[in-house]
């Protein structure tokens, strides 16, 4: 694929295409990839950061329901958590505390009107 394609990851196989990105992310460093999902953020207890993500809900059992999607990092100003935004952005990583992470630094950041599936399953 050449670098200067835009990987789409689909409502169909969300799931799928997600985990193939943390699986293989060698291959996909650097690439532009767009999706859509929920805002969201946490705050790291240990050390007070706020990390944003944009994520659908995945599968899960008892209690131990899954998140599909990736932390984002954005330069302007930031959604509500629950908008349902379109984002695109390249693949980069960063580490704290001794381990390594996966982000995507966004070039763009759009809230839909439009909701898509929250739930996805493959």
């Amino acid at each position: 694929m050449p670098s200067g394609d835009v990987i789409e990851i689909k409502e169909k196989m969300f799931v799928a295409q997600s985990n193939d990105v943390y699986i293989n992310s060698k291959e996909y460093m650097g690439k532009t990839i767009k999706w859509e999902g929920m805002f969201q953020q946490m705050t790291d207890t240990a050390n007070g950061n706020v990390h944003n993500f944009v994520i659908r809900y995945g599968p899960g059992c008892c209690g131990y329901d899954a998140n599909a999607g990736f932390e984002v990092r954005w330069d302007g100003d930031l959604p509500e958590v629950n908008d349902w935004v379109e984002a695109v952005g390249t693949l980069g990583t960063y580490e704290e505390n001794g381990t390594e992470y996966l982000y995507v630094q966004l070039q763009e950041l759009n809230i839909l009107e439009q909701r898509g599936e929250e739930y996805v399953y493959q």
